[in-house]
């Protein structure tokens, strides 16, 4: 194949009219994913390998004089051609055009335009792709399988930088291959999507990078056990499930239990399952949260609130890897792995004799901080945006971004998701009045600092408290570096160390 046909991400209009210029093509092409950010490296690379590129409704402005070089390297042996239903800036048209053949439509984005500008660019019918470039209306169940389809591919780049099951759906719509013709891989991409979807990790503050970096290298291990720490309506959760879709687990079970929702004296049961008979009510023999997770991740949350006569049966499997029902005679093996949470000082719980100090060492092989989203305030753009989009297919405006980062959220992402569903059950667009509603009806939540220092958890490390410390004022001062340097008393450079 010598075409090779690029469209953007996000929108399921892209990839219908990837499909309908695929379909013009014949099948002498292939379809692949591409964001403007990575538009001019692709270009000064990849291109060279293929006879002609089609850009389909795809952004020329991420960087646009590299691309403009990277285009003018490619004159005389690669042919691009650009399909658009948005103008090019004057820019583009002075730098970019002389280099590419355009094919611009007028129509606006995202409305069947970009479709309708493929088949024009091709002269070709495009009418059965119509249907796949419209959301948030009506469809035929063809259309939202094939939109769950492309939704489930593109969280696969997202997740897992999998670009490939994006290029397969696109041209799986090219040919029209129906819901039931689908293959297994193609089946379980879209079931993984269902369970796993709706978890994901956004934001791009450094914070949040060195956060996803850690899952990534933590979830290539397998075996290794992580106790995760941070406050409630973090993400402890999904974090969790992170490190799960990551790891070569990932196609086994996920459970997760949380320590402090069951009786005590049930605790033993639900971990290890019981046998017919075994007690009061068992009327039939079910197997516990180990057995279930077999080959797969048991993520056990608030790990601080279990009682230490459940502390001793944890500590007895994870010590063996075997265990019996509750009224059981024969050993059960398994192979789980176990991932804790709590927003408890265990350290200090094993000093008082709250918790075992040799099921802390069993638990806390990888130990791994999820910020408070106060650490990083700037993400609020991107996580409110990410679900606001997901809700409407529309973009919250600056001033909407602007009014939901003037609140501390003590709850965290928890409590800006509660914001943001208020927001869309009222009907309210005016955020400014929603947030001053928000923070009335939540006055009592928000601590003063010296409220703050009374009841965190002082770590022991000094390094680590001055850290905290550096980032509550950091917090303070809005995120102004300057200022809070100042402040402290310390340097610009000095703040960003203990950053």
């Amino acid at each position: 194949m010598k075409t090779l046909v690029l469209t953007g991400w996000g929108w399921k209009e892209y990839a219908a009219a990837a499909a309908a210029a695929l379909d013009a093509l014949g099948g002498d092409a292939v379809a692949m994913g591409m964001s403007r950010r990575r538009l001019p490296e692709f270009m000064e690379g990849e291109a060279a390998d293929w006879k002609r590129l089609v850009l389909v409704g795809l952004s020329l402005a991420g960087d646009e004089p590299r691309l403009a070089r990277a285009l003018r390297a490619l004159r005389g042996r690669t042919k691009v051609v650009w399909i658009s239903a948005l103008p090019m800036s004057e820019s583009q048209k002075k730098e970019i055009a002389p280099l590419i053949k355009a094919v611009e439509c007028e129509g606006g984005p995202f409305n069947g335009s970009l479709v309708k500008a493929v088949g024009a660019a091709f002269g070709t019918d495009v009418s059965r792709f119509l249907p796949f470039a419209k959301e948030g209306a009506k469809t035929p169940k063809s259309v939202a399988a094939y939109h769950e389809l492309l939704s489930a591919a593109m969280f696969a780049y997202r997740s897992y930088r999998d670009g490939s099951s994006y290029s397969r759906a696109i041209e799986c719509l090219a040919r029209g291959v129906p819901e039931v013709s689908w293959d297994a891989e193609l089946v379980r991409l879209v079931e993984h999507y269902r369970r796993y979807g709706h978890r994901e990790l956004v934001g791009k503050s450094a914070a949040m990078r060195e956060l996803r970096d850690y899952i990534d290298r933590v979830a290539a291990h397998p075996e290794a056990r992580v106790l995760i720490l941070g406050e409630s309506g973090t993400g402890k959760e999904t974090v969790a499930l992170q490190i799960h879709t990551k790891s070569p687990r990932r196609n086994e079970p996920f459970y997760a239990f949380n320590c402090a929702s069951v009786n005590p004296e049930l605790l033993e049961s639900r971990f290890f399952g019981h046998e017919k008979g075994s007690f009061t009510g068992a009327d039939r023999s079910e197997p516990g949260l180990f057995e279930l997770a077999d080959g797969g991740t048991l993520f056990l949350d608030e790990i601080g609130e279990l009682p230490l006569e459940a502390q001793g049966l944890l500590l007895r499997v994870l010590e063996g890897g075997r265990f019996m029902r509750v009224g059981g005679k024969d050993e059960i093996k398994t192979d789980v792995r176990l991932v804790t949470a709590t927003n408890r000082n265990l350290p200090r719980m094993v000093r008082q004799g709250k918790f075992r100090e040799d099921l802390f060492m069993r638990l806390n092989v990888v130990q791994l901080r999820v910020p408070p989203l106060r650490e990083h305030l700037d993400d609020i753009d991107d996580i409110a945006d990410h679900w606001w989009f997901g809700r409407f297919r529309k973009h919250l405006s600056k001033e909407q971004i602007a009014a939901l980062k003037d609140y501390g959220y003590p709850g965290n992402v928890r409590e800006l998701m509660n914001l943001l569903e208020r927001a869309a059950v009222l009907d309210e667009r005016d955020f400014a009045r929603l947030v001053a509603q928000h923070r009335s009806m939540n006055a009592g939540l928000e601590m003063d600092e010296q409220t703050a220092y009374a009841v965190e958890d002082i770590p022991d490390l000094l390094d680590e408290a001055v850290r905290r410390h550096v980032r509550r004022i950091l917090c303070k001062y809005a995120q102004n570096v300057t200022r809070a340097a100042a402040a402290l008393g310390i340097s610009r450079t000095t703040l960003r160390k203990w950053l």
